[in-house]
Parts: structure tokens; C-alpha cells; sequence
């Protein structure tokens, strides 16, 4: 039997942090409505084309393997 190697740390962590969702091109600020009573801001992704329930929403500290920086956010 081979003993599985457990890794103590995300070795995506530190990619994270700086590819975002708030800085990538296919995020989409999503405006709250004034009954919202969530505040954390969220946004579209529109990386992919939508389905039924429309783009997914992610929020802007989320990232992915599709992000692509926004050269217009710096």
C-alpha cells in the first residue's frame, strides 16, 4: 500500500490573491437592488456563454483557472 503525501498548504494560494475575480475582463460588477441585504459586492462571470439560470455570480475575492487580466482595471 502507497501512503498518500498530504500537502499542509494550498499550492494555488498565493496565485489567488492576485488573480481575482474583481480584476479579471469577464467579471461584470452585478448592481444590488435596495432590498439586498447582502453586503459583499458580487458580480457576473462571463467567460462562458449562459445557461438557463444566466451567468454564474461570483464574488470579487472568488478566482478560476479561466481568469485573463483586465488590462483596463489597473
Amino acid at each position: 500500500m502507497s501512503a498518500l503525501k498530504i500537502l499542509p498548504n494550498d499550492p494555488w494560494e498565493h496565485r489567488s490573491k492576485k488573480m481575482s475575480c474583481s480584476t479579471c475582463m469577464w467579471y461584470i460588477v452585478k448592481t444590488k437592488s435596495e432590498e439586498s441585504k447582502n453586503t459583499a459586492p458580487i458580480g457576473r462571470c462571463r467567460k462562458h456563454a449562459p445557461t438557463m439560470g444566466g451567468y454564474p455570480v461570483v464574488f470579487e475575492t472568488d478566482w478560476c483557472g479561466d481568469y485573463k487580466l483586465d488590462e483596463n482595471v489597473l
